[in-house]
């Protein structure tokens, strides 16, 4: 479905639809997980029921990093990322829109009234069980369905999604991210949790012990996985290579502060410095070690080697 490109729009595009023109999905839309998708989904339906065009409306910056400044809300998925899963899709539309302090003191009517009557053109909104919307987080699914009677816009609310006992939500993937849980991650996500990146000129340690590694910068606010060696999958040029990565400070070298990423991919000669590389994460094989000298750690690094050839079911490493 790649080629049915969803059109990308940005708030200070200076769009409008037509009046009660669009179908609407609201949220956040961080990570894009299995309930996100039933959300996407029923809104594609409805639209193409109803004949209208369909619009994911979101925003480039998570509003809680906004709203509480002390507070940061790391992010699953880049603005890049986001567009990405939903042109897979059959969506119309994807509108970002910038989340600032005026946005934030909009009053829940004016919000109704102002972006989704008069500048988005809704005729159906489709949002979650737990959407809050307006200053201070004032307006929720109830007052939205109320709302919508008065500016004749229909409302559908898209009940908790679980797997097993556990609601999908953002903040549930996180904190499995964050724990190195990348099964449950992915269970959630109904993908496995990435992050892409342009491959720096590192400290050439692996290198230096024999393994060379390539060194990734992931993109701002993005979660990284717990410290520790990860089973993963690394896609460079289309095509997807077995890897090995490291989320840590390289502790046996005595580094400090910056959290690196660094993947060995396995059997694999090339030169991808300066390459835009997408890292996917498996499953976590063990934390990271401080070891006694680079010895110890080359050993170690060939163990981990060993298990992911077994894991992916290669022949030699």
């Amino acid at each position: 479905m790649g080629s049915l490109k969803v059109k990308t729009i940005f708030g200070n595009d200076g769009v409008k639809f037509n009046r009660r023109s669009t179908a609407v999905g609201l949220g956040n839309f961080d990570g894009l997980h299995v309930g996100h998708m039933v959300l996407v989904n029923a809104l594609i339906n409805e639209a193409r029921m109803s004949g209208l065009e369909s619009v994911v409306y979101t925003f480039t910056k998570h509003p809680e990093n906004i709203i509480r400044k002390n507070l940061f809300t790391p992010l699953l998925t880049t603005v890049g990322k986001r567009i990405q899963i939903l042109g897979e899709t059959r969506l119309d539309h994807v509108f970002f829109d910038e989340f600032d302090e005026d946005f934030s003191r909009m009053e829940p009517e004016a919000f109704v009234k102002d972006i989704l009557a008069d500048r988005l053109g809704a005729c159906v909104v489709v949002a979650g069980f737990n959407y809050r919307f307006g200053y201070m987080g004032r307006g929720d699914s109830e007052l939205l369905k109320e709302l919508g009677k008065k500016y004749g816009i229909r409302v559908i609310i898209i009940p908790a999604v679980r797997i097993g006992p556990e609601i999908v939500s953002s903040t549930a993937i996180r904190g499995y991210v964050l724990k190195g849980d990348m099964e449950k991650a992915a269970l959630l996500l109904g993908r496995y949790y990435s992050i892409m990146g342009k491959v720096l000129d590192g400290k050439r340690v692996g290198r230096k012990i024999g393994f060379p590694t390539a060194n990734l910068r992931p993109e701002d606010y993005l979660i990284l996985p717990g410290n520790g060696v990860y089973l993963t999958k690394t896609l460079y040029e289309g095509v997807l290579y077995n890897s090995v990565t490291n989320v840590g400070v390289n502790p046996t070298f005595g580094e400090t502060g910056a959290i690196s990423v660094e993947t060995h991919i396995l059997n694999f000669g090339k030169d991808i410095y300066e390459s835009n590389i997408e890292v996917f994460f498996l499953k976590k094989l063990r934390d990271e070690v401080k070891f006694g000298s680079g010895g110890e750690l080359s050993a170690q690094i060939s163990l981990d080697i060993k298990t992911a050839t077994e894991y992916f079911g290669l022949t030699s490493q």
